[in-house]
């Protein structure tokens, strides 16, 4: 399967600024971004709703780095690799996101509807942090064998 972005050339603070840029042009008021090892957060308000992005970062020490198909790759190499691999990232969170605002902005869905997961509660927890274990045990317990094209109600 190919994967979206993996010989891109934009840097991963050109997508974040894009990623900015792109809420700001659909009414998002607030943005903040923080990294650390392993993980980069991205979060931003629009109305009332507060949505917050975990982009799960590679580890650098991982062999798809510090190996290819002939051994152990160079130091610069190690590097060029992992920079990929967080570009590609930092690409694909900026493809999902403007994916969703043009769903809300061409009607295709709500708001709610497409940051559902990533919208945070008053705890401080995302809607999926806070759900999606019970989710998953009910989808296990009674999930019909045949496609439901029909809402349940």
């Amino acid at each position: 399967m190919a994967t979206y972005a993996k010989t891109t050339e934009v840097s991963s603070d050109k997508s974040r600024r894009e990623i900015e840029t792109t809420l700001q042009r659909y009414g998002a008021t607030h943005f903040g971004y923080m990294s650390e090892p392993g993980l980069a957060r991205i979060a931003f308000q629009s109305g009332n709703r507060q949505v917050r992005f975990l982009l799960p970062l590679p580890n650098e020490n991982d062999r798809e780095f510090t190996h290819h198909s002939k051994g152990p790759r160079t130091a610069s190499a190690r590097e060029t690799a992992y920079e990929q691999a967080v570009k590609q990232r930092w690409r694909a969170l900026a493809l999902i996101v403007k994916a969703k605002l043009e769903a809300v902005e061409s009607g295709i869905a709500e708001f709610d509807q497409e940051f559902y997961a990533y919208t945070v509660l008053p705890n401080g927890r995302t809607v999926y942090e806070e759900t999606g274990d019970q989710v998953a045990t009910m989808i296990e317990a009674r999930m019909p064998g045949r496609l439901m094209l029909e809402s349940g109600e």
